[in-house]
């Protein structure tokens, strides 16, 4: 499986170098192909221990943002799925509108046009209504929005927790099985059905506002 990961400058740089990371570690099927925009070395540097020669090394290939030439710019070069992460909203603006002007940005909408899988983990708050307008356009092309928002009902206990918990969602939107966070079998998972069924009423009666 060839992947095309886009890591461009929304805050949480630090989702793209742990996808990274887990992928080199644990998906040896899985050939990682990386694009790093010059805002995503900026915040990879503020925000987290890592350079782009970090990232590099956890990815089989790493291209310039501007070598337009590259691999990721053409259909033919067999990408089966791409996913920026994170993506910022500017990076979302230029996919909605097709704008291809820098690698990411052409690499996504060869993918687009290509009918693969593309994945958004767009990072940006709050919400304006042109950037909710862009991701409803791609959502109904079939790309994945996946925002970066973490849940809790798997009880993380460190800000690792919670950062793998975004990267497992985005494993699982590329298609690849992972087991960074327990996947959820219900509230009561070691109940019998019979007790479930006999405490239903209950169960609607404290959802009652």
């Amino acid at each position: 499986m060839k992947i095309i990961v886009g890591v461009t400058g929304a805050s949480g740089s630090i989702y793209g170098a742990r996808l990274l990371e887990v992928l080199h570690a644990a998906y040896p099927e899985v050939e990682t192909h990386l694009i790093v925009s010059r805002a995503g070395r900026r915040v990879l540097r503020h925000e987290t221990e890592y350079d782009v020669d970090d990232l590099a090394n956890w990815a089989d290939v790493a291209y310039p943002e501007a070598d337009i030439g590259a691999p990721p710019a053409s259909g033919s070069a067999g990408f089966d799925a791409m996913v920026i992460v994170p993506c910022s909203v500017k990076s979302l603006g230029q996919v909605a509108g097709g704008i291809g002007d820098t690698l990411v940005g052409r690499a996504a909408d060869v993918i687009l046009k290509e009918g693969k899988k593309l994945v958004l983990v767009v990072r940006e708050m709050p919400l304006s209504a042109i950037h909710l307008e862009n991701m409803l356009k791609l959502a109904r092309l079939g790309v994945m929005i996946l925002p970066a928002s973490p849940g809790f009902y798997f009880h993380p206990r460190t800000l690792s927790d919670v950062i793998d918990h975004v990267t497992g969602k985005t494993l699982n939107a590329l298609g690849l099985e992972q087991n960074l966070f327990e996947k959820w079998r219900g509230q009561f998972p070691a109940r019998p059905a019979r007790i479930l069924l006999e405490d239903d009423e209950d169960i609607g009666k404290e959802s009652v506002n």
